[in-house]
């Protein structure tokens, strides 16, 4: 029998989609400077929600960047604690002309809210907020367990401040377990719990030749050129196997279990349908003799974005740049220190650059992969709600992403993250025509009720 608290859900579906897409309507961009105001809006608008529907201390913190959010209700005595976590802010909508209806005018089409941050992550915020309203109208104002809620307007851009307040407030923050809605189903209705993560460095070489930029007809054959330099080393970073050289880069990494890599085997996964439909390339490319899942989600990987530098607008101009960068990344696996990696990283591409060329290394962010166990009663509970939801059984996948929070999470507060997310493979978050399926907006909201009145008997 469905709970008091899930019937006012299903009673106030169009009202909660209602709200969410005023929530998508503030443009709140987080790394554009003239949208400050508009990351502040959106902060005032989750804040306002939270008060209204009976949380407490709510308060908006301000930091360097952009506001946190820190709510609480903490009156069900002995019955476990849990840190809600989520984000209010958005990636950039460009290029707006692929999009085939405003990014910021949420549009209903075939059952989907399509607009930008739709389920990364205001959808999946709300559906965490209207969850808790729904257990406070269906438990007579109460909740049946303690709540700590934190929400951020950084994740897009690096999450700084969020990374020095959990450090800053442990004793505030403390609880048993997290709840972090911001990831994705692993096919449309299989009820997917997320266990893991891969760490990242984020780099970015930057190589330095002449004092100045140079003609090419007149210097060319006697000048260094940073540009080859850095062709050079990164060439040299990765074979064409795609296994990474930098020495001592694979030393100690931990494998997947048996266990778990028998649990991918049986996922509903099509290479062909992969390849075609979400890489859209001629070929799969990867370290042989692993599937593609265990190369996404278990294997370290490095990868270039971007090599900035010299003359890139139309036409020809002859120079020979005195300054070419290359930003470089590192996914890492579990029992990979980033410190270490980072270290191995700096040396090799040290002693790869060429004479004539000085190289630095910029380091925009780092941290370690992580691996919840799924033999805790939180896991376990997750699990069961979903597939009362869904009413199919629970898969436990990893992810080739990096969430820093969750591993803040473990290493700063010691506590588990359960990963409940219900976007879906082709749901174009960061890229345009983003969408929510609006079914799993709902599904998401009687999951974590069935999942906290669970926690609370």
């Amino acid at each position: 029998m469905a709970s008091s608290a899930v019937n006012y859900a299903k009673e106030n579906q169009q009202r909660f989609l209602g709200e969410l897409k005023d929530l998508l309507r503030i443009p709140s961009i987080s790394t554009a400077p003239e949208h400050k105001d508009d990351v502040r809006r959106a902060a005032e608008f989750c804040a306002a929600n939270l008060r209204a529907i009976g949380m407490e201390n709510v308060e908006i913190i301000p930091t360097k960047g952009h506001p946190l959010i820190y709510a609480d209700w903490l009156h069900a005595a002995g019955k476990p604690t849990v840190l809600c976590y989520a984000h209010y802010d958005v990636q950039p909508p460009d290029p707006l002309n692929e999009w085939l209806s405003p990014p910021f005018e949420p549009t209903e089409r075939n059952n989907n809210i399509y607009a930008r941050g739709a389920v990364d992550d205001k959808g999946q915020l709300w559906m965490e907020l209207k969850a808790l309203e729904s257990l406070m109208k269906g438990h007579g104002g109460k909740l049946p367990l303690n709540v700590k809620i934190i929400l951020e307007g950084e994740e897009e851009v690096g999450g700084e401040s969020i990374a020095a307040y959990v450090r800053k407030e442990k004793a505030k923050l403390k609880a048993d377990f997290a709840l972090v809605c911001d990831t994705e189903l692993f096919a449309p209705n299989l009820p997917t719990l997320c266990v893991g993560l891969r760490g990242l460095v984020y780099t970015e070489i930057e190589a330095y030749g002449a004092k100045t930029d140079l003609h090419s007809g007149m210097y060319g054959g006697a000048a260094p050129n940073p540009f080859f330099a850095l062709i050079e080393i990164i060439s040299k970073l990765k074979d064409s196997k795609g296994h990474v050289l930098i020495p001592g880069f694979y030393k100690g990494l931990k494998a997947p279990s048996k266990d778990e890599l028998k649990a991918w085997k049986r996922l509903p996964f099509n290479e062909e349908h992969y390849r075609k439909t979400e890489v859209g390339s001629k070929v799969l490319t990867g370290e042989p003799g692993y599937s593609v899942l265990y190369r996404t989600w278990a294997r370290p990987t490095l990868e270039v974005h971007g090599m900035p530098g010299g003359f890139t607008a139309a036409g020809a101009k002859t120079v020979i740049p005195a300054k070419a960068a290359a930003k470089v990344s590192m996914r890492m696996v579990p029992n990979q220190d980033p410190d270490d990696i980072l270290k191995k990283y700096t040396k090799y591409v040290a002693k790869l650059t060429p004479k004539g060329i000085e190289t630095k290394i910029k380091v925009y962010s780092k941290g370690p992969a992580c691996v919840v166990a799924t033999n805790n009663r939180f896991i376990k509970a997750a699990t069961e709600a979903m597939h009362e939801v869904f009413k199919k059984d629970t898969v436990f996948i990893r992810s080739g992403g990096s969430i820093p929070i969750v591993t803040d999470f473990q290493d700063v507060l010691k506590i588990p993250s359960v990963m409940m997310g219900f976007g879906l493979p082709d749901d174009n978050l960061h890229a345009p025509n983003e969408k929510f399926h609006i079914p799993n907006f709902y599904r998401g909201i009687e999951s974590i009720i069935q999942f906290f009145e669970k926690l609370g008997e």
